[in-house]
This record gives C-alpha cells, sequence and structure tokens, in this order.
C-alpha cells in the first residue's frame, strides 16, 4: 500500500486497514515458525505497511498530513551558460591524465 493511498483513506477505515495487517502479521508469524510460510518478502511488506499507516495516523492526528497530499513540483534548475567550443576542448585536455606504468620489480637472482 503506498502512502498515498493510505492519505486518502479515513481515520476509520486507516484503522480498519490497520488490525487486518496485524491479523495477517500474526498469521505470518504462526506460518513461519511452523516452515509453512511460502512468500517470506511478504512479512517485510506486511511491516512496512503498518509503520506507514501509523505513521500517517499520527502525522493527521497533528494536523500536518492533508487528506490528500499532492507532491510539489522541485523549481527547475537554472541553464549553465554555453561555453565556445574551443574553451571546452582546452579544458577537458588539460583534465584528462595519463597514468604511467609502474616498473617492475626485479626478481632476486638465486645463489
Amino acid at each position: 500500500m503506498k502512502a498515498a493511498q493510505v492519505r486518502g483513506l479515513t481515520e476509520d477505515q486507516r484503522t480498519d486497514e490497520l488490525i487486518k495487517l496485524k491479523k495477517e502479521q500474526f498469521n505470518l508469524r504462526f506460518q513461519a515458525a511452523s516452515g509453512q510460510l511460502e512468500n517470506t518478502a511478504r512479512v517485510r511488506q506486511i511491516r512496512r505497511d503498518i509503520a506507514r499507516i501509523k505513521t500517517i495516523a499520527g502525522q493527521a492526528a497533528l494536523g500536518q498530513v492533508s487528506p490528500v497530499a499532492a507532491k510539489p513540483k522541485p523549481a527547475p534548475k537554472p541553464k549553465a551558460e554555453a561555453k565556445p567550443k574551443a574553451e571546452a576542448k582546452a579544458k577537458t585536455k588539460t583534465k584528462i591524465k595519463t597514468a604511467k606504468p609502474k616498473a617492475k620489480p626485479k626478481a632476486k637472482a638465486k645463489s
């Protein structure tokens, strides 16, 4: 369940969903203990959904969340000024460094 979906629910619906998820979590724990659990990733999903609902319910209690919160659009970044091609090429040439090959250690002569 996505956060936007949870924000769209009423307080009663969030409570019902939380109860449903807690029951499913309980059942999954028993399945895991008895070795019958097939989808182990579901345990993690349920745990995160429960946390998500509790978080949004807490925010709603404090009045920090509107019923359907829209994502704010980021401000467009100003574009950098275009550089002349000659200047751009000159800078790239100075940035490239060539690696010098390391000298191989000399082998000791066996006596």
